[in-house]
């Protein structure tokens, strides 16, 4: 306990020095511990001024910018009371016209309590869109230094009644202007300041408190001043180019460049709700780079150890609206969600008939795990906008659906935990981050244009490269996220989310959103998948995937690349059944399958004679029926193929050769016994060959295989999707084994010809 009548900014200096100096002071100090020091300063560095200080603050409802504002508060132990909470708002909607005589007549009944308490300072602040940025020691000192009973915000605009700017006086530095959404003052003059309040609910604040600030008799009576240079309070309007962010030893606070001031209130007020979000995402300490994110762990909803039936009641909104490639992968991956089918139900829309064979096959094997699945078929003619309507509206009727997953068909969820993870979060709107890979286009926009459109924020880049890692309010989202059914049945409940004025569904959605103060989060924590491009999405081929190698490499190597290849190259996976023969895991099945179904689909196979218009100069020595690539216009895709999969290999088994994999044939070969069996001996018309088995032997065939004649070497028991990989001439003669029964498929490729 300090001594009596000694002050604790007389304790704080002495515990601050070194050695004699402290024993001096008080003898007996010098055989105290030196935490107990150390924890009497933090104690009192917590609580200095805490006592003087009260902030009053009106809130009607509980928003997230409410709670934001409280946690920002907590975080610096202020001592804030709540007026007006579960009373009906009745001060008017500020984006059409001034309001806000509620918060007067309630701050008019508060500060009643506090009669006699006349060293009481009372902060009065906006909360849905303030966040404290520093703690009341720092505010009590900045308002005792502007030697005023009641400080006022100052505005870079002049509202609601710009008559009233001749009778503001010039000002050598700073903003001139009142602004109501933030004032100090010592209790005693605030209850003068609010007693001559007689308004109705919805006239306005700002102008009664601007209308005493310009009557020079009250003025000087109640001793009213404005924080002209912003060392309290920032309002945002009209001075979002004055603000930056400061980030120094692990803090970060709103530095005002004009007047190099830290204010401690930051206040989004009127179209400056967007930066206002920006901003608490860093302020107070929320993220830092010495400690990342702090407040991520807050609030979560832990599935872990759940019954399957007690997991919360999910209906996913599954969108195809446009010609989309890999269709089949996402409704693979929609299936692998860990999440129990039982507490799922989907509503699927899919405006392109080239899918819909997808959609039925999918509900086919896999609906009955489900809780129920409503398909929206193309036939249907529902638009976009209305779909997504329809599919949140499934939600929001069901009282038992505690989320809406809404997922476009364009996204590639790779993390199988992603929904549980969203929902873990507890938000109201949340996304997972998902961008183009190696490109910065992304599912959301961490910032606006003034008309509404995309910009660049400072963090944009971090946040995709995920060098920033945490869970960010952001104004717009897009493709895949997660919203609370609470809030469907509440804040969102308009049948409408999806339309508005000219906007895409997206935008409109966020608009919207946006327009009833529910915030978007979101989350880069985990990585969670990627969205496929749609450019030069074909339909015009029974399996259209295959041209995706240059849209959507990672996607095509999923489905169509062994998952052993990589193996192969570490040579684990590769075997020499013959000299200089290599043998390796190349095509999956599928792709297998494909290549042979996109072939017989074409279905113009030549003859198998030597007379082949095909080639230059109409003659084939050792003909084949076959399809070449160049028929089908693979040629380019097939090129990029070798390249990337192929030439790997070829220079690591052929050390000292380097290739760039040209070819003049690229074909599908098809034996039948009943049509060309077998392949008499020959050399190949290259440098080196690829020969790929496109089917399976005793499955779809029998006999078949190859014979190196200079090796009396044969490999007879072909692997499906596995290429044999050998010298062309010269060396390696050799004579395709007959085929005795069904049909066998190769593809080859003459390599360096």
């Amino acid at each position: 306990v300090p001594p009596p009548l000694v002050s604790w900014s007389v304790i704080v200096r002495f515990l601050t020095v070194e050695g004699s100096g402290s024993a001096a002071f008080y003898p007996s100090m010098s055989r105290f511990p030196r935490f107990l020091f150390l924890c009497l300063l933090l104690w009192v560095e917590r609580s200095s001024g805490s006592d003087d200080l009260v902030v009053l603050t009106v809130a009607t409802n509980e928003t997230e910018g409410f709670q934001r504002f409280q946690r920002s508060a907590e975080v610096f132990n202020y001592s804030v009371k709540v007026l007006g909470l579960g009373e009906k708002w009745n001060g008017g909607d500020h984006t059409w016209a001034a309001g806000g005589g509620q918060k007067v007549r309630l701050l008019k009944s508060a500060v009643k309590q506090f009669a006699g308490r006349d060293n009481l300072i009372v902060l009065f602040t906006e909360s849905y869109d303030v966040v404290f940025a520093s703690g009341p020691t720092e505010i009590l000192k900045k308002f005792k230094q502007a030697k005023s009973q009641v400080v006022f915000s100052a505005e870079t605009l002049l509202y609601p009644d710009r008559r009233l700017n001749s009778k503001y006086l010039p000002v050598q530095e700073g903003k001139k202007y009142l602004g109501s959404g933030g004032f100090i003052g010592y209790v005693s003059s605030l209850q003068k300041l609010v007693a001559e309040w007689e308004g109705s609910d919805d006239d306005s604040d700002q102008l009664f408190y601007t209308k005493m600030y310009l009557d020079p008799i009250k003025k000087e009576k109640i001793n009213i001043s404005i924080d002209h240079r912003c060392r309290i309070f920032q309002n945002l309007y009209g001075a979002l180019d004055e603000v930056v962010l400061k980030f120094e030893n692990g803090n970060v606070r709103l530095r005002n460049t004009i007047y190099d001031t830290l204010p401690v209130v930051i206040h989004g007020n009127g179209p400056t709700k967007v930066q206002m979000n920006y901003l608490a995402n860093y302020i107070p300490n929320t993220w830092t780079f010495e400690t990342g994110c702090t407040v991520c762990e807050k609030s979560i909803r832990n599935l872990t150890g759940l019954k399957e039936d007690s997991f919360p009641f999910v209906v996913i909104g599954v969108f195809l609206e446009q010609p989309t490639p890999f269709v089949s992968q996402f409704f693979k991956r929609l299936q692998n969600l860990r999440y129990p089918k039982k507490q799922i139900q989907l509503f699927i829309h899919n405006q392109e008939p080239h899918h819909q064979s997808l959609v039925e096959k999918f509900v086919m094997e896999h609906g009955s795990r489900y809780r129920m699945i409503k398909v929206v078929e193309p036939k249907e003619k529902v638009g976009h906008a209305d779909a997504r309507n329809l599919g949140i509206d499934m939600c929001r009727q069901h009282s038992d659906c505690e989320y809406y997953f809404s997922l476009d068909a364009e996204i590639a969820i790779e993390n199988l935990d992603t929904l549980k993870i969203l929902v873990e979060q507890n938000k109201s709107i949340i996304a997972p981050l998902v961008s183009h890979p190696g490109k910065l286009w992304s599912n959301f926009w961490a910032a606006l244009s003034a008309d509404g459109f995309y910009a660049r924020s400072e963090d944009y880049v971090d946040i995709v490269r995920r060098h920033r890692i945490g869970i960010w309010n952001v104004p717009y989202i897009s493709g895949v996220y997660l919203i609370k059914g609470s809030v469907l049945r509440a804040e969102l409940s308009r049948r409408d989310l999806y339309h508005s004025n000219k906007m895409d569904p997206d935008m409109a959605f966020c608009y919207n959103v946006r327009n009833e103060g529910v915030f978007m989060f979101l989350t880069n924590r985990q990585e969670f998948g990627h969205i496929l491009s749609l450019d030069n999405c074909q339909t015009t081929h029974l399996h259209n995937d295959l041209w995706q190698i240059f849209s959507n490499p990672k996607d095509w190597e999923e489905k169509y690349i062994h998952e052993n290849y990589t193996n192969a190259l570490k040579e684990k996976h590769l075997e020499t059944p013959c000299p200089d023969v290599y043998w390796f895991p190349i095509f999956t099945e599928t792709a297998c399958d494909e290549l042979v179904q996109e072939m017989e689909h074409f279905g113009q196979w030549s003859s198998g004679s030597n007379q082949d218009s095909r080639l230059e100069g109409g003659y084939e020595n050792v003909p084949t029926i076959d399809i070449h690539m160049k028929q089908i216009n693979y040629e380019r895709e097939w090129h990029k193929f070798l390249l990337k999969y192929i030439v790997p290999i070829t220079q690591k088994m052929y050390p000292g050769y380097y290739t760039k994999a040209m070819f003049e044939m690229a074909f599908v070969v098809r034996y039948k016994p009943d049509e060309q069996p077998f392949l008499m001996p020959h050399h190949d018309a290259s440098t080196y060959t690829l020969n790929i088995a496109l089917n399976s032997l005793g499955v779809d065939y029998e006999g078949g295989g190859c014979k190196f004649l200079r090796y009396n070497c044969s490999i007879t028991a072909p692997r499906k999707g596995w290429a044999l990989m050998h010298p062309g001439r010269l060396t390696h003669y050799h004579e395709g084994l007959r085929t005795t029964k069904g049909t066998r498929y190769i593809v080859v490729s003459f390599l360096d010809p």
